[in-house]
């Protein structure tokens, strides 16, 4: 049942994580630096961070391009007979194909702010931020640090990079550089809402376009919903994430 521990030493809160296992025992796993840890009460759990786990991340080799459809397959074998699925930013778009694709492996969904932009098209502020987005990627190339600053500021992450910018997320922000543009997902709305499983869906209060996102989906998935503000949207760092996040599993 117990998916391996890949890394939560230098664990990055903008990607997927998976935690699976059973509650009810008092052991727990290694805290990251960044995200809360988990509760004692959960057992067993798996962390899968963007950082070991996804294509071209781990790794110096030149990556060309990385797509959320592969990072779907890639993690999905972290599920094994059942795991409670939670994704931020990018890795929310990947949680929501692999919760669509083997819900009876899922036994909840937790996103906060996934950049589902295809959810919210037409919406005014969902437009103007796919368009600066646009515009910034078309501008590049970027170093590592240069970029780092300029998608922060864009998506509105609170994160203060450090001075020099550590060698995982120089990494990170490589493998960001190529990755397939998030408003083109298609999320199978249809299945997630028909999915058994419960669903949250996080926003931060602090852009509209994720306003709109996080509405949208909470409106055709018949989702929870909570607003943690504080962080922008850096919503693992927002106070009470890790709360929300236990009283979601029970």
């Amino acid at each position: 049942m117990t998916a391996e521990i890949r890394s939560v030493a230098r664990f990055s809160p903008d990607f997927v994580r998976v935690e699976s296992g059973p509650c009810g025992s008092s052991s727990s796993t290694a805290a990251s630096p960044t995200v809360p840890p988990p509760s004692p009460r959960w057992s067993r759990c798996a962390r899968a961070s963007s950082s070991s786990s996804r294509t071209g991340a781990g790794t110096r080799r030149p990556v060309e391009r990385i797509d959320f459809e592969q990072q779907a397959e890639e993690l999905t074998p972290l599920l094994e007979d059942g795991a409670h699925l939670v994704g931020h930013s990018y890795g929310g778009v990947i949680a929501l194909l692999i919760a669509a694709r083997h819900p009876e492996a899922v036994r909840s969904l937790a996103v906060s702010e996934p950049p589902a932009f295809g959810v919210a098209r037409g919406d005014e502020e969902v437009e103007r931020l796919i368009a600066g987005l646009q515009a910034f990627f078309a501008a590049g190339p970027y170093e590592p640090a240069e970029y780092l600053r300029g998608f922060l500021a864009l998506v509105g992450s609170e994160l203060r990079l450090p001075e020099p910018v550590p060698a995982d997320l120089e990494q990170g922000a490589r493998a960001a550089m190529v990755e397939r543009p998030p408003w083109e997902a298609e999320i199978p709305l249809d299945q997630l809402a028909s999915a058994p499983f419960p669903k949250l869906v996080v926003s931060g209060a602090h852009n509209a376009a994720f306003d709109a996102v996080c509405d949208a989906l909470e409106a055709r998935l018949g989702a929870e919903r909570a607003v943690l503000p504080g962080a922008g949207h850096s919503i693992p760092r927002a106070p009470g994430y890790a709360e929300r996040l236990l009283d979601f599993f029970g």
